[in-house]
């Protein structure tokens, strides 16, 4: 099966210039592509985002204009595929500017790149550009170079942020 595996992966990287036109002609982000066995078929992973996320109509409309383009690169695939269209889990690390953009007022949790392992942040995301992100740490607000981090994800939380931090990251008077 080994030579199966190394196909898909060559499949994966030839249909990935045509799965990413289509996603884009869309208006969304091709994130990840996957091709591997399933069986006699071959299942074809599309994660797809966008700047303020992606719908489940628009899942179904991504995946349509996918699949038009695998069904007109067969010989590619060499027969029957399984397509999976979906949008990337919460879980997934923080590392386009627009991850951050979208993830404001979220708790995250970030390890800053060093040689000791980094130190790690407890932090709430206020506003992100395209070179940093300001983040709340422990009632400070901090200014982070996205080349600074080495791994940031955002955590889950139950209840309301408090409303001195938002206030705190909304640059609102009187909250300092």
């Amino acid at each position: 099966m080994p030579g199966q595996r190394q196909r898909a992966t060559g499949a994966g990287e030839e249909l990935s210039p045509v799965v990413a036109d289509a996603v884009a002609q869309a208006g969304f982000e091709l994130e990840e592509l996957q091709v591997q066995q399933a069986g006699r078929k071959q299942l074809v992973k599309v994660v797809v985002d966008g700047e303020h996320g992606i719908g489940l109509d628009e899942v179904a409309e991504v995946s349509r204009a996918v699949s038009a383009v695998l069904d007109q690169r067969d010989e590619v695939l060499l027969g029957a595929y399984t397509l999976e269209v979906t949008s990337p889990g919460l879980d997934r690390p923080l590392t386009k500017p627009r991850h951050w953009r979208r993830a404001r007022l979220r708790k995250v949790a970030v390890r800053l790149a060093g040689d000791d392992g980094g130190e790690k942040l407890a932090a709430r995301v206020g506003d992100a550009d395209s070179d940093g992100v300001e983040l709340l740490v422990d009632g400070q607000l901090r200014r982070v170079g996205y080349a600074e981090i080495e791994h940031a994800v955002i955590e889950v939380e139950f209840k309301e942020p408090p409303a001195a931090e938002i206030a705190t990251l909304n640059h609102e008077e009187g909250s300092r």
